[in-house]
């Protein structure tokens, strides 16, 4: 049941009719408060503790068994950990069923009976002895042991296929793999990989685009056993891969790893859970790294997998600052300009030997403005929000409430002209287009999101995660408004913009090839050096470190209480947390035309889990008793990092 009050297993008894369907991980149909409800078999035992009388199972839905044993556990624990409730985790976890997926008598049967499919041949190291310690990892993994490792991964198009011969090199152990992956577009590189490394019919990949019963066909797949290799997106990182004996992690800091629904787990945390509790090796990889995969090397989880410097400077493009000293003193206004003279000269010498990426860090048009007048930002009259500019020629549109307005005038100057403070992609497309004619410029991101261009010259204008690969490489990339990565109010604004930053140049052909970038942003600042040098490392040793020393994430265990003002102080109060506790606020939260507030309560890692029971346990007081207004309890919240 959802409500914490009601988190935890109920007896019932099994019919005689009903014995021999009735098996440990089915799907069940029970009387629970007088009313029909969905559930889960857990165990079968021959007595129970409940003194009353019990009611009796109505109808078991199938016999396939959808929860095992390692999932249930697994389930239990992140819940634990996120103050969450069993029923929630086991939404995420277990799809949706298809009875006629289940009775097709071709979709995948043997594993049902005990036999996996054969190993494969054990692929060859390829690009992973790019690696001093890479050749090392997968011996270990081929001996069966449990390596984990962050990986810093080499700019280039090799990650898919260095996953895919890790996978393969566990499959030839006799273990399974899962990976994850933050989008589609991965996901199909990544796939793309195993289906060269692997035989056919050896992986599946597991993502909300294809629809629920292919979906459900291929997790069914997974939990019989008839596949050794998974690959999905966030909602696969519960898949029921038999023999787990290697999870990865690609990209952990982007925040699709993140569940936006209760109890709201991360993906790393989820993988790194499963590898300790499966004693299974563990992968977690990106161009950069996070500050949170750098305390599990801190902590002696983790063991560091880099390239040494030498190979990172083959295979990374030359970096540039549009701000630094020698641009500046050759243009001044390299300093405020949006798109510098470098960038502009760099774009146009690299246009003769293939496309030029142009990261731009919003889509739409003008989404933000101010006064024409006296420069102070534009708000909606009716609720306060920030106004912006859908296309040209187009009125101020609120992006809070979607009110337009077409009369707008400055309560400070009375003026009722707008200018662009920050434009997005659509925006830089009718620049560049008038910057550089008969030209071709593409426009990627949104829903209109492209997969790949050719290797023609072309501006290929994308926002962060949606620039697509170029075939050999971009011939250079030029990476827009720095200042408004940086300027995000987050914890984490410096290292989500030297990812997005990696991510992008990680694209293009390599400095001995040709390849450059152009970085707008401030050149002295550390985030910036950390892109020039190409030394992601170095920036999360330095970002965990201050980390520590305000005792921030990942150093210590924050929960979120967000809700009505009355409600969030109540739950507060009558939470019994630990004695180290240190309690932040509440203070209030306005935005959406909702007034909230937000109470932060930061306990050291050692007190992560006690409490987590403390809000738990407040939580179920609370739903027993049936309180108005909604509280919402949040672990390691991902928008504060």
């Amino acid at each position: 049941m959802p409500l914490a009050h009601l988190d935890r297993p109920f007896d019932y008894l099994v019919p005689e009719r009903l014995a021999e369907a009735a098996v440990p991980g089915c799907r069940v149909r029970v009387r629970f408060a007088g009313q029909l409800t969905g559930g889960y078999l857990l165990e079968r035992v021959g007595a129970s503790d409940h003194p009353g009388r019990l009611a009796a199972l109505e109808r078991v839905v199938s016999p396939q068994v959808v929860l095992t044993p390692e999932i249930a556990a697994l389930a239990r624990e992140v819940a634990d950990r996120y103050a969450g409730t069993l029923a929630d985790v086991l939404r995420l976890a277990v799809p949706p069923r298809h009875a006629r997926v289940e009775a097709e008598n071709g979709a995948l049967p043997t594993a049902d009976h005990g036999r996996p499919a054969a190993a494969p041949a054990r692929p060859a190291p390829g690009p992973w002895a790019r690696y001093p310690a890479g050749p090392a990892f997968l011996a270990a993994l081929t001996a069966g042991r449990a390596p984990r490792a962050v990986w810093t991964a080499l700019p280039g198009q090799h990650w898919p296929e260095e996953i895919a011969r890790a996978a393969g090199t566990a499959a030839a152990a006799g273990r399974g793999t899962l990976v994850l992956v933050p989008d589609a577009r991965d996901l199909s590189l990544v796939d793309a990989a195993l289906a060269r490394v692997l035989d056919p019919g050896q992986h599946v990949c597991l993502s909300a685009d294809l629809g629920p019963a292919e979906r459900y066909r291929r997790w069914l797949a997974v939990a019989r056993g008839a596949v050794r290799v998974a690959a999905g997106t966030r909602g696969a990182m519960f898949a029921p891969v038999r023999d787990l004996g290697l999870v990865v992690v690609w990209d952990d800091g982007d925040d699709l790893h993140a569940e936006p629904r209760a109890p709201y787990p991360h993906a790393r945390e989820v993988l790194a859970l499963r590898a300790h509790r499966a004693r299974a090796a563990a992968l977690i990889g990106g161009f950069a790294r996070t500050a949170e995969a750098t305390s599990l090397i801190a902590r002696g989880w983790a063991a560091a997998l880099a390239a040494d410097r030498p190979a990172v400077r083959r295979s990374a493009p030359h970096v540039r600052a549009a701000g630094d000293d020698a641009e500046l003193a050759r243009d001044e206004a390299a300093r405020s300009a949006r798109m510098p003279s470098l960038a502009l000269r760099t774009a146009r010498d690299a246009l003769a030997r293939g496309p030029v990426l142009v990261q731009v860090p919003r889509r739409g048009y003008l989404t933000a403005v101010a006064c024409h007048g006296c420069r102070a930002p534009a708000r909606c009259a009716e609720c306060g929000g920030p106004l912006a500019v859908e296309s040209s020629g187009a009125p101020a549109r609120c992006r809070w409430c979607g009110r337009t307005d077409a009369g707008w005038r400055c309560p400070a100057c009375g003026h009722g002209r707008v200018r662009a403070v920050v434009a997005g992609a659509r925006r830089t497309a009718e620049e560049l287009a008038r910057a550089f004619p008969g030209t071709q410029v593409l426009v990627s991101g949104g829903t209109a999101t492209l997969a790949s261009v050719p290797a023609a010259p072309a501006l290929v204008v994308a926002t962060p995660g949606a620039e697509p690969y170029a075939d050999g490489g971009y011939a250079a990339a030029v990476l827009l408004d720095g200042w408004v990565l940086l300027g995000r109010p987050s914890l984490g604004a410096a290292q989500e913009a030297l990812r997005r930053w990696l991510n992008a140049a990680a694209l293009v052909a390599s400095g001995p090839s040709g390849g450059t970038v152009i970085l707008v942003a401030e050149a002295a600042l550390a985030t910036s050096q950390a892109l020039i040098r190409w030394d992601p490392v170095t920036h999360a040793e330095r970002e965990l470190a201050e980390r520590e020393a305000l005792r921030f994430p990942p150093a210590v265990r924050i929960a979120a209480v967000t809700g009505p003002a009355g409600a969030v102080r109540a739950f507060l109060a009558e939470a019994v947390l630990p004695a180290e506790a240190e309690l932040l606020g509440p203070v209030a939260l306005r935005g959406n035309g909702e007034d909230r507030v937000q109470g932060l309560v930061r306990v050291p890692r050692s007190g992560g889990l006690a409490l987590a029971s403390a809000l738990h346990a407040a939580m179920a007081a609370r739903t027993a008793r049936k309180e108005p207004g909604q509280v919402r309890v949040q672990l390691d919240p991902a928008e504060l990092l």
